[in-house]
């Protein structure tokens, strides 16, 4: 699927849901160990853990591409829960015609050129299997508040910021030394020494 790096607004109930590479269904990641994480099937609710070495898609980290811009997976999931009335959408096995008419229902301008009919296919997949475990509803679709506490509001939304590099300290300069052409000789002692 066309994927982009997408930092917005996160969605509560969906901004924990993964994909993993070789392994069928969408999965919730759980808690994180030290050398792996714990996810949760979404329809079975099975726990498994899986390593590192996994790789793992956050479905609010992915993106469809538009003919001008990228539209977060969320936005596009939300058109389809609003066009099916938070119903089950079109099966992923429907025919290539019938995916691009729901694509272009869910999403009028995506860009036909970077979004293939695989990634059509996916996006049904992924939508029908996030409605049948009940996290298509209107209230999926909330945007998360920030917690405040009696006027915190401000400190909060700053530490939520991307934090910025600290300015790069300026270092003393060194003074500069000429090098010469010639390296100076200590001079030879005349003496010598006797007996």
């Amino acid at each position: 699927m066309p994927i982009a790096e997408f930092t917005k607004n996160k969605i509560m109930l969906l901004e924990k849901i993964i994909s993993i590479s070789g392994k069928p269904g969408l999965f919730k990641l759980v808690s994180q160990l030290r050398n792996g994480f714990i996810i949760e099937d979404v329809t079975t609710k099975k726990k498994v853990s899986i390593g590192n070495s996994s790789q793992v898609s956050l479905l609010d980290n992915i993106a469809m591409f538009t003919v001008d811009k990228e539209v977060p997976l969320f936005e596009v999931f939300e058109n389809i829960a609003k066009n099916n009335d938070y119903k089950e959408a079109i099966s992923h096995k429907s025919s290539d015609e019938v995916l691009k008419e729901f694509m272009t229902a869910s999403l009028p301008d995506y860009d036909t050129e970077r979004v293939y009919a695989s990634d059509i296919k996916k996006l049904a997949q992924w939508y029908n299997i996030l409605q049948k475990a009940g996290y298509i509803t209107p209230e999926s679709f909330v945007k998360a508040e920030p917690e405040t506490l009696d006027g915190a509001q401000e400190e909060i939304s700053i530490e939520k910021e991307a934090p910025k590099k600290a300015p790069k300290a300026e270092k003393p300069a060194a003074p500069k030394v000429k090098a010469t052409s010639a390296a100076k000789v200590a001079p030879k002692s005349t003496h010598t020494k006797k007996g």
